[in-house]
């Protein structure tokens, strides 16, 4: 169950949001709430919460303020609610990684819908952590960075008919998305989009072998979902089309 810290300086509205959600039904609990922006950074110190879901409606500029000391502090999944509708508040907001940006009063399903994006995510990161020993202060660089990059192949490995992004790994592992690349590129001497598309590929070349699947089937099992892509992108790595290759291996 994951911990939720909920903050709406109007109390009507902080209590609507309590009870708009089964939370339990979704993986989410609300642990703590307040209706003053300044008792959340102590209450961070204080729990080990999952996400923070903040409604900054008629206080978009303390709000923004707000997010901005947390950043400073957390990585912390952070969902606002309500706002202005002014674009430059929103886009402030996004410099911060905020993970959503809904409209108040906020929707039943919109807010469930981003919550379950969330739980997958953190469910998944809960996964890695399982997978691999978190590296400990002393050991030597070298070794650190190669349980991060085993991380990220695993991750590529779960996660291969997806839309996978370096941005959305590094996002997960809490890490700079420019730094990560830079480390996964000296350790495999490759790029990651390199390392992906082989991965892909090679996974494509497996299913067209060994199973009876639809050309089409095999390209969304590997994370494509337009198929002129696919074939081009195949055609190039392996120099001849799906069907060929099919027939080739038959």
């Amino acid at each position: 169950m994951y911990s939720v810290l909920l903050v709406d300086q109007n109390k009507h509205a902080l209590n609507r949001t309590k009870t708009l959600l089964d939370w339990k039904s979704i993986g989410f609990q609300v642990s703590e709430s307040t209706d003053q922006f300044s008792e959340v950074i102590p209450l961070l110190a204080e729990w080990n919460f999952s996400l923070i879901i903040i409604n900054m409606k008629n206080y978009n500029s303390s709000a923004v303020m707000l997010v901005h000391r947390i950043r400073k502090q957390h990585n912390i999944p952070i969902i606002l609610i309500g706002g202005s509708d002014d674009f430059q508040i929103a886009r402030k907001a996004l410099t911060y990684q905020v993970r959503d940006y809904l409209t108040d009063p906020v929707d039943k399903e919109a807010l469930t819908k981003s919550l379950l994006t969330l739980k997958k995510e953190l469910d998944f990161k809960h996964t890695i952590d399982s997978q691999f020993y978190r590296p400990q202060p002393g050991k030597n660089t070298n070794q650190s960075a190669a349980s991060i990059i085993e991380k990220v192949k695993y991750y590529v490995s779960a996660e291969m008919n997806q839309n996978i992004t370096l941005k959305k790994i590094s996002r997960l592992l809490h890490f700079n998305s420019a730094y990560l690349g830079q480390k996964f590129k000296q350790h495999e001497n490759m790029t990651f989009n390199e390392y992906l598309l082989q991965q892909r590929m090679e996974k494509a070349k497996q299913l067209l072998k060994q199973t009876d699947l639809k050309i089409y089937e095999v390209a969304n099992k590997v994370g494509y979902t337009e198929m002129d892509w696919f074939y081009k992108k195949f055609k190039e790595y392996t120099g001849v089309s799906a069907k060929e290759y099919r027939k080739k291996m038959a």
